[in-house]
């Protein structure tokens, strides 16, 4: 049985249907931490979690009734089973998943999907240049499409932000911006050029094509509401603006990306160790202002919904701009790129994000970056 939701949207997001928390059929509160569009107008899949319960769940929000789902998902035969070998950290329901084991990672992918995963982090192992990066190493590959995956110890970029003092937390950001220079910037030996050759392009398109994609879920869902008349009117606009962006000013040459780079994926290793990479499944070659943007958006983003201080922004955001810099990337492009960034948050359906990516870009759009 299904219950209604804890807290509607108020006066200052009314546009998100998306509660933060809401009540099982046995009373149990959940909050949201992800969210995405589902099939249809008012249907949403969500990311749960209680605090003090090990691990997250997966639920559905349909018009307005919130209930858990079930935990045989039928889209990842592999769930039930392998989210009772240890703590289930993460979980887009019907699509992925990832469970936290002893020494590994398991990962479970919707049917036929694994061998590509597996593939690209064997790529990835000729790839990368051990001194700098270093990708978790595939352990088994088994039934029900799941991945073993070894572990690489540490934290990641993200969780030194509460976990460090200042001097680490700048040193560690360090650290990344002399690997990724080092990494995207190198020429590599034969084999590794020959892997890169092989990957996918992650074409300005491309780009393009995954914003209008986020903004068209957005107007799906909200395509029968009157009152969000002038908000489609404004994301449409900001869609072809943003677009023009990408596809008006001269791409700068391809290189090695990880095609969707910020701070929860780099392991911030200590010492002489190689930085760890995880989640590479976009990794392809293109512009290094995707990445960059990338990186440097959601560093923004957090500043904004006051889960980074303005001094670690600063600091974290400085070593992105020298980066970019060091891999000669063109001002356009990376603002570019960091205006389709944001605007491919549009379609997450979680509270006060379609509004911030508005005023985000229309802020750009003033001040001309």
């Amino acid at each position: 049985m299904a219950r209604e939701i804890v807290g509607g949207s108020d006066d200052t997001d009314w546009t998100s249907p998306v509660p933060l928390s809401a009540h099982d059929s046995a009373g149990t509160a959940w909050e949201v931490r992800r969210a995405w569009p589902h099939r249809t107008p008012g249907d949403y899949v969500l990311e749960v979690f209680t605090p003090g319960r090990r691990g997250v769940r997966g639920a559905r929000l349909r018009q307005g009734h919130f209930s858990l789902i079930p935990p045989d998902d039928p889209k990842l035969p592999g769930l039930r089973a392998e989210a009772e070998q240890g703590e289930l950290i993460t979980y887009r329901p019907y699509d992925r998943a990832v469970v936290r084991a002893e020494g590994r990672y398991i990962k479970i992918f919707r049917p036929g999907r694994a061998a590509a995963a597996a593939e690209r982090c064997a790529q990835l192992g000729v790839l990368l240049d051990a001194g700098t990066l270093t990708t978790p190493r595939v352990l088994a590959q088994r039934p029900q499409d799941v991945v073993d995956f070894s572990a690489i110890p540490g934290p990641t970029l993200f969780d030194i932000d509460s976990t460090s003092d200042d001097e680490s937390f700048a040193a560690a950001w360090e650290k990344w911006s002399r690997a990724w220079v080092a990494q995207v910037g190198g020429t590599g030996g034969p084999a590794s050029r020959n892997v890169l050759a092989s990957l996918p392009v992650h074409s300005t398109a491309l780009e393009a094509r995954k914003v209008w994609r986020s903004v068209d879920l957005w107007l799906q869902h909200n395509e029968n509401n009157p009152a969000l008349s002038s908000r489609r009117d404004a994301i449409r606009a900001a869609a072809e603006r943003v677009t023009a962006e990408l596809q008006g000013t001269t791409p700068d040459p391809l290189v090695w990306a990880h095609g969707g780079l910020h701070d929860k994926q780099i392991i911030a290793t200590g010492g002489q160790s190689p930085l760890g990479l995880l989640d590479f499944d976009g990794t392809a070659r293109a512009e290094a202002a995707l990445d960059m943007a990338s990186m440097d958006v959601f560093l923004e983003l957090r500043l904004r919904e006051n889960r980074m201080t303005p001094e670690r922004y600063r600091t974290a955001h400085t070593q992105v701009l020298a980066t970019a810099h060091e891999l000669h990337v063109s001002p356009d492009r990376f603002h570019a790129y960091s205006d389709a960034r944001w605007l491919r948050f549009a379609s997450t359906p979680l509270r006060g994000r379609f509004s911030l990516v508005l005023a985000v870009l229309d802020e750009r759009r003033l001040r001309g970056s």
